[in-house]
């Protein structure tokens, strides 16, 4: 099975890009003759409906070449096409009905249509001939889909019929008797140990070197790969480990091969016993392939970044299972391979007037039950481990990723599938048991070997990078292991069935892409646009870079336009780098413009906010009403302008906290730019004094502090004003003009300071507020007090008494 997957696999990738004979000569015109011949064999081949599977396979890929021919054909148009359609053009529209037209030109007209069809006749006849294939393929792929259904679902004699049983002791007796009786064929005859003579000691020096590798080859390949993680302390143990662990595969496989190649030399080997060591080795190899599958998913160390969580005990289950499935594998191969081929010739041989079908049916059903039937009681139990998996992670307190829920989906759907597939097989459904139970071990098999090929490429990640640990959890590992399991989609596929045929036309329209709208998307175009766009959008933010750091500051433009220009051209500079993509593409939107006409009227409505945000950043970088750097006041909120985008601008506030406003806000609200234009800014400090406090004196004194802080420019220079009489003060403002703003609250906290030294040192009384409280009818309120204060008394008095009495 194994063998026949990795042939089908490469048959996908030799057709994948065919290079047919025929498609080849592109310059000469399709044989239509021999085409011809080609589609009505087809087309008998069909209605009769009695050629074999592999005839219509070869059937098949003449008609894909054919198909191709015709492609290119139909593709390659003669250059003078356009050239004609030109000068049809150059005449002007054709005459409606009713109108004359200039005769000249009507018989210019009427001959370069007759060119025009001549030339157009070679891609008509193409595309005719190419719908012709494309149908007659349609229909062998049907005819063989039907076949595999019909044989999947064809119900043969169960194997819990009694009835069956000798059918496959017959036939497992037969194919015993007939080594048996070439083997004795082989060693009695006249030369027979003549071969072994003359080879003897190769014999023996292959036998020993295969005893020796067979027995202690992968254990000391264990060490090693122990000793490895042991003692190196580098960032590349683990890739080595890895490395070294396939020798655990390589060398008892060489010991295996160097086995069989003694047995050959020896002379004693007939056909079948040749057809049996052919066999043994590729069990061996898918015996082998399990013991290290199974080491690297469940390892024997603890291991934190194992490939699934369990513990000691389970993962020694684990590693069982593995080998034990990998063994049910093999034997499933060498029953396919050696008894499936042999049976009708070994029963017929024994019971010529029997009904040898029948027979053969039985005898393999019987002897595939008890196959179906281990595997699937092994797979139900690594079923279990699976869920184990998840349900470990759940247990340690984290949240389960992706990987995990996908193991134990996958848990459980082994599970429902190993009680199904026996239940088919004993029913008489053996083929459909087949078809489930080893596509099932297969891709198991698979999904392991991702899973230890991701760890690998994560390990080789960190040695490349020279990161620690957690750069195996990185984005770069991740996207590595999505792009494996993208390129592993079609062994799932052929695993579970799918032809070769299938994938290959499925890759045809792949390539071909994806029609949208009247705009066809391919993978080519879509890596063009990638590309292109990439390539712009990395030259935008280099031009950006150079005038942000070396063009800009040398000249005389403030920093808020600098920062203008240069969102600007990033903006206009994604914007050519899309148009560019789209156009080195070959994507023409013209025929998506009523699309997105009808699109952008529910956009208009959706995204009306977003929009509006979007011009409003527009228009602030274009006038610039504030720039980076400003202090800004809006809806309540003051601070530095740090960032202003298309959609809104971010400013940070004097707490250090940053806030993100609209630009909408910014272009609609009110905003009080205090750093607008220049940093200059005015102070106005109220101060107040006692009532009957020398008002000349205090304006001297203010005045003189505020004249002699370095902040306080003398021009236009500072004033105080006696602005009026409060109700508790003389009240007085210092307003200066301060060099730079950015220093207002700053230079207000040292003038406060400096006030109430100097008012200290003068004797000025800074007020503070009083206030008189008359009551009216204070008599009352004093009447009111005796009368308290008498029970009260009366109260302590009954007190005292009450405490005589009770001592």
């Amino acid at each position: 099975m194994i063998p026949r997957l990795i042939a089908r696999l490469l048959l996908v990738l030799s057709l994948v890009l065919p290079v047919s004979v025929l498609a080849q000569e592109t310059a000469t015109p399709p044989d239509y003759k021999a085409w011809e011949s080609v589609a009505s064999n087809a087309e008998d081949l069909l209605a009769k409906g009695s050629a074999t599977n592999d005839a219509l396979s070869e059937l098949r890929i003449t008609l894909v070449d054919w198909r191709t021919v015709f492609s290119e054909a139909q593709a390659a148009e003669d250059p003078r096409v356009q050239t004609v359609k030109a000068q049809i053009a150059a005449l002007g529209p054709v005459p409606g009905e009713g109108e004359a037209e200039d005769p000249a030109i009507a018989e210019r007209r009427k001959e370069l249509n007759e060119t025009l069809a001549k030339l157009q006749a070679p891609g008509i006849a193409a595309g005719e001939a190419l719908s012709r294939a494309n149908a007659l393929i349609s229909g062998i792929d049907g005819t063989l889909r039907t076949r595999q259904t019909d044989k999947l679902m064809r119900l043969s004699p169960s194997p819990a019929n009694p009835v069956n049983w000798p059918a496959a002791f017959m036939l497992g007796s037969g194919i015993v008797s007939a080594v048996y009786a070439e083997l004795t064929a082989q060693v009695t005859g006249a030369d027979a140990f003549r071969e072994l003579k003359d080879n003897a000691p190769v014999i023996v020096a292959l036998a020993f070197v295969a005893l020796v590798l067979i027995a202690r080859g992968r254990r000391w390949m264990e060490q090693f790969e122990q000793f490895l993680l042991r003692k190196s302390q580098n960032r590349g143990r683990h890739v080595q480990a890895t490395i070294s662990s396939l020798l655990q595969i390589i060398l008892p496989l060489i010991g295996v091969f160097a086995l069989l190649g003694a047995l050959e030399m020896s002379g004693l080997l007939g056909s079948a016993a040749v057809e049996i060591v052919a066999i043994a080795s590729s069990v061996a190899l898918i015996l082998l392939s399990a013991f290290w599958l199974g080491g690297r998913l469940f390892p024997k160390q603890n291991v934190e970044d194992a490939p699934l969580a369990l513990l000691a005990e389970r993962r020694a289950e684990g590693r069982f299972l593995t080998v034990m499935l990998g063994l049910m594998l093999g034997l499933r191969w060498a029953v396919g391979a050696l008894i499936e081929l042999r049976a009708e010739a070994v029963l017929r041989a024994q019971q010529p007037a029997e009904d040898v079908a029948h027979l053969v049916d039985a005898a393999i059903s019987v002897i595939n039950f008890p196959l179906i039937a281990v595997t699937a009681l092994l797979v139900f139990r690594l079923g279990q481990l699976l869920r184990r998996h998840r349900n470990n992670v759940i247990e340690a307190g984290r949240e389960p990723g992706v990987q995990e829920r996908f193991v134990g989906l996958v848990g459980t759907a082994t599970l429902f599938a190993a009680v199904i597939a026996p239940m088919l097989a004993l029913i008489g459904y053996v083929s459909a048991a087949n078809a489930l139970i080893w596509p099932l071990l297969m891709s198991l098999w698979l999904l392991g070997l991702l899973l230890v090929l991701q760890k690998f490429m994560g390990e080789l990640y960190v040695l490349a990078i020279r990161g620690d640990d957690s750069a195996r959890d990185s984005l770069v590992p991740v996207l590595a292991g999505f792009l494996l399991v993208l390129a592993a989609l079609p062994l799932f596929a052929l695993i579970w069935g799918a032809r070769v045929e299938d994938l290959v036309e499925l890759w045809g329209k792949f390539r071909s892409g994806l029609s949208v709208g009247g705009v066809q998307i391919s993978p080519g175009s879509f890596i063009t646009f990638a590309v292109v766009f990439a390539v712009g959008y990395m030259a935008t933010r280099l031009v950006q870079g150079a005038l942000k750091g070396s063009v800009l500051p040398k000249t005389r433009i403030d920093k808020g336009g600098q920062n203008a220009i240069v969102s600007g051209l990033g903006y206009m500079g994604i914007f050519l780098a899309a148009v560019v993509a789209i156009s080195a593409a070959g994507i023409d939107l013209s025929s998506l413009a009523i699309v997105a006409g009808a699109l952008s009227v529910g956009i208009g409505f959706g995204l009306q906010t977003i929009v509006q945000n979007f011009v409003s950043g527009i228009i602030l970088l274009i006038e610039r009403p504030i720039t980076e750097g400003d202090w800004i006041e809006v809806g309540g909120q003051m601070g530095i302008v740090k960032a202003i985008s298309v959609r809104s601008t971010r400013i940070e506030t004097f707490d250090r906290s940053e806030v993100i406003i609209p630009n909408a806000d910014l272009i609609a609200g009110q905003v009080t730019n205090w750093t607008r234009g220049n940093v200059m800014g005015r102070l106005i400090i109220p101060v107040g004094v006692a009532y009957g406090t020398n008002t000349r004196r205090v304006e001297k004194i203010l005045l003189d502090i505020a004249e002699n802080h370095p902040l306080v420019m003398m021009n236009p220079e500072p004033s105080v004003l006696f602005i009026g009489f409060g109700a508790d003060s003389l009240n007085f403002e210092i307003r200066v003009i301060l060099s730079d703003v950015n220093f207002k609250n700053r230079v207000m906290s040292e003038i406060n300071h400096q006030i109430s030294e100097r008012f200290t040192e003068e004797n000025i009384e800074i007020p503070f507020a009083q206030r008189d409280v008359w009551l009216r009818n204070p008599e009352a309120l004093s009447a009111q007090n005796k009368t308290i204060l008498a029970g009260v008394e009366d109260e302590e008095g009954a007190d005292d008494n009450g405490t005589d009495d009770d001592s």
